[in-house]
């Protein structure tokens, strides 16, 4: 017998539409033999979304997205994480152009990179010295780096439940796709688990005197517990080693300065990204003078090559993130991200009980960053059914592969968001009662870390 969800939802309202993606099909096998991957970010691969889906983006506006089909969605995640005022947004756009009108890329060092590291210092109080990068990676690898220089040690201590610190060898040789990694560097690398203070104490009881720093992210769907952070670097310190909170998801999410102040620590080191430049490319490291200032000209001691790039400094991404500062200042960024995602939860969570599939389909994180699991029918964790649920939800006009709200994600869009999930989710209970394969088109999504495709 059909629940009252699904005879409202019987017929093709059940189905949801059926979407064009030819342009999008012909630009995949363009993509893949010209791409190692068919994209230039693992996480935007074909493999991470289900068969009928968008391939392509055209162009954004707000929480708004059409792929080159001319399909319109509502879109989450926005740009993985790092758009957080909307797609297009004025001010910003308008900032990063009146830049470039002046000149992008200088022979000596342009007026704006002193302007832009005197508002970040001026916003976190652990920085005292700021370095721009283009990328997360480079400055959390910037950041191991000056750690090891500044203890003399090798050992880096990364949070293993934690999904994500660079795209350089001293991470990626922890993970399963580790091949291309000499084993002595993969070696270097030791983990520990959050919010678990007896792994950190085991770790440095491991390999005394060995472990230049350890990085984490102050938090991601756990907060910390236990004044876990804190107590961390209290380790850290009594250890001679460096604590690094990498802050490129957290920052200008949690609070405008940062979750290091949402929650009450003070790191040795710290990093941006993302948010920072609403989608420009910019990133930063923060920190201590004392540690900062061992890549700087003014000390006698050994020089450290810390972050000299081309385009680090580039004069648009500087305006943007100057622009987008301005604007977490001038308006409720942060505190409507925190509202839209707790009425999104809200939402979703009542459509999970509605469709029956309680501890199959789960909500997590703090409402700046919500994300979700699937688990089949036996309550095992499932990329096939992460896949439907997509796959549902996208014929409904909403590409979510998470619930990561920004700015622009008016009330509308997260009510057409709770209507297209309560929809999907009748069609996720017919498929663990009947079998996922009677729903989902062509093959699950899959894991970024593995060692084979």
């Amino acid at each position: 017998m059909l629940s009252v969800a699904e005879t409202e939802l019987s017929g093709d309202l059940s189905r949801g539409r059926r979407l064009d993606f030819d342009r999008s099909i012909t630009l995949r096998q363009k993509a893949h033999a010209l791409i190692p991957g068919g994209a230039h970010t693992y996480a935007k691969g074909d493999d991470q979304y289900p068969i009928e889906s968008p391939g392509f983006i055209a162009r954004g506006e707000g929480c708004h997205v059409w792929d080159v089909d001319g399909n319109e969605f509502i879109e989450y995640g926005m740009g993985l994480r790092a758009v957080t005022l909307g797609h297009g947004y004025r001010p910003v756009a308008e900032a990063a152009f009146h830049a470039m009108l002046q000149g992008g890329n200088f022979t000596r060092p342009a007026a704006l990179e002193v302007e832009c590291a005197e508002l970040i210092a001026s916003l976190f109080e652990a920085a005292d010295m700021v370095k721009f990068a283009k990328n997360g990676s480079d400055v959390t690898s910037a950041a191991v780096k000056l750690a090891r220089a500044y203890t003399g040690r090798d050992l880096v201590g990364i949070c293993a439940s934690q999904p994500f610190f660079s795209t350089d060898d001293w991470f990626i040789g922890s993970t399963p796709m580790a091949a291309g990694i000499p084993e002595s560097t993969r070696a270097l690398t030791k983990t520990f688990k959050f919010n678990d203070l007896s792994s950190v104490e085991q770790l440095f009881a491991a390999y005394p005197d060995q472990i230049a720093c350890l990085i984490m992210e102050p938090a991601t769907t756990v907060e910390p517990a236990n004044n876990f952070l804190r107590t961390v670097q209290d380790l850290c310190h009594r250890h001679g080693a460096v604590l690094i909170l990498d802050e490129m998801i957290t920052g200008f999410r949690w609070d405008l300065q940062g979750a290091q102040h949402y929650y009450g620590v003070k790191p040795d080191l710290a990093t941006f990204g993302k948010a920072l430049g609403n989608g420009f490319a910019i990133s930063c490291l923060i920190g201590r003078r004392d540690i900062m200032q061992l890549g700087d000209l003014q000390h006698d001691g050994e020089r450290v090559f810390l972050l000299s790039t081309t385009h680090g400094a580039e004069s648009a991404g500087l305006a943007a993130a100057m622009a987008t500062i301005k604007s977490y200042q001038e308006m409720p960024v942060i505190a409507h991200m925190w509202r839209q995602g707790d009425r999104l939860r809200t939402g979703v969570n009542q459509a999970i009980e509605a469709a029956g599939v309680a501890g199959s389909f789960d909500v997590l994180g703090l409402a700046p960053n919500l994300v979700y699991a699937t688990r089949d029918a036996d309550g095992a964790p499932s990329q096939a059914y992460r896949a439907l649920f997509m796959q549902e939800i996208i014929k409904r006009g909403v590409l979510g592969p998470s619930f990561v709200v920004s700015y622009a994600h008016s009330d509308a869009d997260i009510d057409r968001t709770i209507d297209a999930v309560s929809e999907a989710l009748v069609v996720y209970r017919r498929a663990l009662e009947d079998g996922v394969d009677d729903y989902l088109v062509g093959r699950p999504v899959k894991p970024v870390f593995r060692p084979r495709n």
